[in-house]
């Protein structure tokens, strides 16, 4: 396993187990919007109980939020891996108001491979999955979901489409740079790949976000130092083809570890659309004994030059996107801070303004939580 695997599998088999200790306590150039920039106000946060059971599963890992004003659906998907139970993502109650947040999970949905069957969990043979994020599918028709795969069983990444009880439509077509490939020094890092998922307004395209940079692409966040370009695809929602591939750049990871060489790391964990071309960009950093930072950006999706024929990405041959700040959650008043991974519009407010709610991944760990927030987005 190279460094980056290693780094990946760790901070994850770290929180999961010894995270009570470590919670205890050149980016790409920023230029004017060209529309103006929202900020939030928090509304109010709730959690759920830890290793909440509801209908034989536990409740926990949630990686991906969304809510479809139409039916008044909403859903949150975990990352369980198939390790605790069948790959599965709920749907939920959540009110949302001026005065706060309240959520109840209602259901759950096992997700289910081409042939029909819940997906395996590791060296049990057949696709291992990975899930991520989750988008509802306008008219009530299902989801799409992302899975990060797995590099070690030679599982690649994947965007799927599902019905609402879990079972498997189609799959969509992954650029080959974008699945494992067999040369070393080239393609996805393990467990950093499609973390994030946003659908446009008119539901006709689906950006798909990596976590870190293509080993070929640079390398990973350090602190004082920017990572590699990430890239952005736009999937033709229709055909499940790519049309389209930005390159945005991570912050540099912005707190030291409390000991010098101690676990650090920066990403892209979700992604969602302001409107038709313009995007928020949640970035997560955790640092071993200073905890998490969360950050959103704006970005213009135009702005960015299209490298999705692109097998490598040399500084002077690509144009990034310029990012512009929104919020850093360290200033948001929120109780603490933890690994949120999702992000999703809530209902329209009383006042007329819109909600942003997200959901960190407790990664089933007793130090953690699993813990939503509401915001009002200021214009």
């Amino acid at each position: 396993m190279d460094t980056a695997a290693r780094l990946a599998w760790s901070r994850r088999a770290f929180l999961r187990t010894v995270g009570a200790a470590a919670l205890a306590g050149c980016a790409s150039p920023i230029l004017p919007p060209r529309a103006s920039t929202p900020h939030l106000r928090l509304l109010g946060e709730t959690t759920l109980p830890h290793r909440l059971l509801f209908g034989g599963t536990t409740v926990g890992g949630l990686s991906g939020i969304d809510y479809d004003p139409g039916s008044g659906t909403w859903v949150a998907i975990s990352d369980d891996r198939s390790e605790l139970q069948p790959a599965r993502f709920y749907t939920l109650r959540v009110d949302v108001g001026l005065q706060g947040i309240a959520v109840q999970v209602q259901g759950v949905s096992t997700l289910r491979g081409a042939n029909g069957l819940p997906y395996p969990p590791r060296g049990s043979g057949g696709e291992v999955v990975d899930p991520e994020s989750i988008r509802l599918l306008p008219g009530g028709r299902g989801v799409l979901w992302t899975s990060e795969g797995d590099l070690r069983v030679n599982q690649p990444p994947a965007v799927t489409e599902a019905r609402m009880d879990g079972s498997y439509v189609r799959g969509f077509d992954v650029p080959p740079p974008l699945r494992f490939p067999a040369r070393p020094g080239t393609g996805p890092r393990d467990n950093l790949t499609f973390e994030g998922l946003a659908l446009t307004p008119d539901a006709r395209t689906a950006w798909v976000s990596m976590e870190a940079p293509l080993e070929q692409d640079g390398p990973l966040p350090r602190v004082g130092a920017a990572g590699g370009p990430c890239r952005f695809s736009a999937f033709d929602i229709a055909t499940g083809g790519a049309v389209r591939q930005i390159a945005y750049i991570p912050d540099s990871i912005p707190r030291a570890p409390q000991l010098p060489g101690g676990l650090a790391d920066n990403g892209i964990s979700e992604i969602l659309m302001l409107d038709a071309d313009r995007m928020l960009v949640l970035e997560r950093s955790f640092a071993l004994g200073t905890g998490m930072s969360l950050r959103i950006y704006a970005i213009d999706t135009r702005e960015g030059s299209d490298v999705l024929r692109q097998d490598k990405l040399v500084p002077g041959e690509f144009r990034a996107v310029t990012k512009q700040p929104v919020a850093d959650f360290a200033q948001l008043g929120l109780s603490r801070l933890d690994n949120t991974e999702g992000m999703c519009w809530g209902p329209r407010l009383p006042n007329g303004k819109r909600s942003l709610v997200v959901v960190s991944d407790d990664n089933f760990a007793a130090a953690q939580v699993t813990q939503f927030a509401a915001f009002e987005l200021l214009d």
